[in-house]
């Protein structure tokens, strides 16, 4: 199963909105701590509407903690950075892969950076005057990539 990981997270209408993606998918929602906001928020379940209890939610005190737990493979983890040096267009997403974002205004910690330099992706941009996109609509196309053709 493909999963979003959100690290550290700020903004609960985001989280909700990217949970209701993971209903939509069939993906699991993994929230590593801390938060900026308490997951009972109703702001969170606004945005998730009635799907937040269909959610397959694991949360995680650290990334550290997720990473001693899951132990994920090199080549399951995808880590979404604007700088990133390719497109997230490029890889062939496994079914099991992990789909990681950072912090809606820093993006990942630079420590979680440099441990993964070979496995960060962006989505690609035409206009210099964006400098990101919305974190859920960043996480709703990346989920839809790693899916392709698996519909």
């Amino acid at each position: 199963m493909t999963s979003i990981v959100l690290v550290e997270p700020e903004i609960p209408g985001n989280t909700g909105a990217i949970g209701r993606t993971c209903v939509a998918l069939d993906m699991e929602l993994i929230l590593i701590h801390p938060l900026g906001f308490d997951i009972s928020d109703k702001r969170v379940k606004r945005s998730g509407l009635d799907y937040w209890r269909h959610i397959r939610l694991v949360e995680f005190a650290s990334w550290d903690a997720f990473i001693g737990e899951r132990a994920p493979r090199v080549d399951q983890m995808f880590l979404f950075e604007e700088y990133a040096p390719r497109s997230f267009y490029e890889p062939d997403y496994p079914a099991d892969a992990y789909l990681v974002f950072g912090q809606e205004t820093k993006g990942l910690p630079s420590g979680i950076v440099e441990a993964h330099r070979d496995q960060l992706v962006k989505l690609p941009m035409r206009s210099d005057k964006v400098r990101s996109l919305n974190l859920a609509n960043t996480v709703t196309a990346a989920a839809y990539q790693a899916l392709q053709g698996r519909f």
